[in-house]
This record gives structure tokens, sequence and C-alpha cells, in this order.
């Protein structure tokens, strides 16, 4: 099955940091290769991300070669042969070529070899199964160079062998043609996913949300979401309803509106309908604080908004601020329907690039002024001038003003019989 072809354009081959690793430990009768995303990258012309290198030196050569050349090395994996060399900034892992003797889950043991072929056969996906020496002469052992071709992603080997090794490939296998595959899924790798699915609960909510949030934003996710979804595996994810149709809504608005894809936006559109929702989903996936909180701001009363005129959204504008009032607007309009009142939706959305609402102008001296003591009447009395200030249209002339506060001391006065 073993195929090669040269790599063109790939001048970091040649030069750079890169190089600099390779030209290390391409010697004394050793060898080393660039392997996985980058190669896959590289061939389909798209921007690399992290640059990982294979090498049949031992990771204690690694490290004496590092250390000779006055590179800094980390010991990040040193049990399964990593280690991690740092040239000009840049990271590079380095890992010896190794064999799994035995798997279970995401452990395994790892014999360390010398062997390109079963160092490639024990990796996830043909796409992620090929190395590229210093020449730029990609090595193809699994047939990831027509899988490539076709837009197609495979297991190497048996599916569910590959999976039952670490359930997290479940997700690796949706995540990855939605970014890279076209088409439907490779059916028996779809069979197994489905065959493997009761494994899901076994990951950690670090890993699950690494995934879907990198899932979520890829160009294919509305396809593969709803493969998923028609697998049985969203639920065993996330603990309850996954909305497909709403995502896949979300998504033809952020292009409508020509917005960069935002994974907690597409979240909120696949999984909330009110805030408990979020308040699962943030738990379920260990979601940071800042997540945790868009999409609960985003869950909460989104429903209000739908038939909400222009005096009513700057308001909401005013209390929310641009970029959580524009992301509830959006799931809004994703759960009403992405085709539906295109303009009128499109004009709400936008009012931020329109109308900037200015500050209340009211201040606590102004109602200290009219008899207000400083305390806890102070803090109510000035709420209650705010939204007097809102339901009034934001007036800012003086005389405006001073009925409004004169209005509202007048009210408060009353109720609270001071």
């Amino acid at each position: 099955m073993s195929e090669a072809r040269l790599l063109s354009d790939a001048p970091w081959l040649a030069s750079g940091p890169a190089a600099r690793v390779l030209g290390l430990l391409n010697a004394g009768g050793e060898e080393a290769r660039v392997i996985g995303g980058a190669v896959r990258n590289a061939l389909m012309r798209i921007p690399l991300g992290d640059i990982d290198i294979a090498t049949t030196a031992v990771p204690d050569e690694v490290v004496r070669r590092a250390r000779q050349a006055g590179i800094k090395s980390v010991p990040t994996g040193i049990a399964h042969g990593t280690v991690t060399l740092v040239v000009e900034g840049q990271p590079f892992e380095v890992t010896t070529l190794r064999e799994d003797t035995e798997t279970y889950g995401r452990k395994a043991k790892v014999t360390l070899g010398r062997d390109w072929v079963r160092d490639a056969e024990r990796r996830d996906f043909t796409i992620n199964g090929l190395s590229v020496d210093a020449a730029g002469l990609v090595h193809d052992h699994v047939g990831g160079l027509a899988d490539i071709e076709a837009r197609r992603v495979r297991f190497i080997g048996d599916p569910a062998r590959r999976i039952a090794e670490d359930y997290l490939r479940i997700l690796r296998f949706f995540r990855f043609h939605a970014a890279y595959g076209a088409g439907e899924v490779d059916r028996a790798g779809y069979l197994a996913c489905i065959g493997g699915r009761a494994g899901l609960p076994d990951l950690s909510a670090e890993r699950i949300r690494m995934e879907m949030l990198k899932l979520v934003i890829a160009k294919g996710a509305a396809a593969d979401v709803v493969a998923m979804a028609d697998g049985g595996l969203l639920l065993p994810l996330f603990g309850g309803v996954a909305y497909t149709g709403p995502f896949a809504a979300m998504i033809e608005i952020e292009t409508e509106m020509g917005l960069a894809p935002s994974a907690m936006r597409r979240l909120a559109a696949l999984t909330v309908a009110v805030t408990e929702d979020a308040r699962r989903i943030a738990t379920r996936l260990r979601l940071s604080n800042a997540e945790a909180k868009a999409l609960d701001s985003m869950g909460h009363r989104w429903w209000r908004l739908p038939g909400m005129d222009e005096a009513r959204a700057k308001r909401r504008l005013y209390r929310l601020d641009e970029a959580p009032y524009r992301d509830r607007l959006l799931l809004a309009w994703a759960r009403t329907g992405a085709d539906r009142d295109v303009e009128r939706w499109r004009a709400l959305a936008t009012l931020p690039q329109r109308w900037r609402a200015p500050h209340f102008p009211l201040r606590a001296s102004d109602f200290i002024a009219r008899g207000i003591a400083e305390g806890p009447a102070l803090g109510h009395v000035l709420a209650l001038a705010e939204d007097a200030w809102l339901a009034a249209d934001f007036p800012l002339q003086p005389s405006a003003l001073s009925a409004i506060a004169d209005q509202t001391v007048s009210r408060f006065t009353r109720d609270h019989r001071l």
C-alpha cells in the first residue's frame, strides 16, 4: 500500500526552525520526518498548525543532541517517547516511533521502535498517517494520499478497534470530516461510532469541550452534527435535546451577516432553549467562566426578542451591551427560522453599527438635592429613574431630565410614604 509523492512549495522544510530540528535528528544513522496534521494541511494547501516530528532516535538521544546544539528540550511525554524542542520560540513535539502492544481506553502499553509502517498504522485516520522527510518526499503507508484527494476521512484499519483505543476518536471522526471531508461520512466509520457510543460518557468533560468547540465552527458542521444526532451520539454528550434546525439556521445567519463563526453562538443554537440548558451544558463541558456567562446570557429570555421593534431593541442594547445583545438576538433569529423576516432581523442585528446608546445622564447628586438620603433608597431611586429615562426614549434635554427626576422622587416618596 506504500506510496510516495514529492511535496512542492514547502519552504519550511528547507530552512527555518523545522528544518533545523530535522537536520539535528537526521544524522548518525537516525531518521526524522514531519508527521500528521502539518503534512495533511500542506497537501491540502491550508495553513499549518503545529509541526510534529517523528524520529527513530530514542528520547535520551533527542535530548542529548538538542543539548549539544543549544536547543531547549522539555520532557513533555517522556513515558510515551515524546520530547518537546523549542527553536526560536517555536515548540516541536518530537516523538520516537512507537508500536502499541496493548490498548485499553486512552491508555496504551507502548514499545519504542524504528518501523515507520507500524508507527503509521497506530494512528487514527488515514489523512493523519502521512509523513514527509527533509527532502519533501511524502510517505504514505495507509492510503492517506488517495483519501486527501477524495476529501475522505477514514479510520486506519478496523474502525471499531481504533475507537475502542480512544472513544474521543468518535468526536474527532466527525470534526475532521466537517473540517476536511466532502460528501457523506465514511459508512464503516459511522457505524463503528454508533457501535461505540456507550464509551462517550467515560470521556472527560475537558476533552469533549475541546473537540465540540472545534467541530461546531468547522465548515461542514451542519451536516455532521445532523449525522451525530441521527446516530444517537449527542444525547450522551449534552444530556438533553440537540436542536439541529436552529444550529443550521445559526450557520446561515452568520454567513448572511458576514460574521466569523462563533463556537458559543453555535453551541447555544444547538443546545440552549432556556437558561437551565445553558447551565447544564456549562457544567457538562466544563466551560470557562466567560463561556458559561455568554451561553447563559444568550439563553436568558431570548423568546422576548421576536417581534421586537427598534425602540425596544435600543433598550435591550443599552442593558446588554453590543456583543451580548447581538448574540442573544441571533439566537432568537435562529430559533424562529433563518429565512423569516430577514430584513427586519438584519436591521435589528445591525443596530449597534447605526446607533450608540448615550450614558444615563442623571446622577446621585440630582436626587440628593431633591431630598433622597444616601444609602439603599438612593440606589433604588436611581434605578427607577433609569427605567423611566429608557421608556422615554433616552431624552437628553435638561427639562425632560428634570421632569423625570421630579416624577421619580414623587413616585418613590408616595410609595414609601417618606
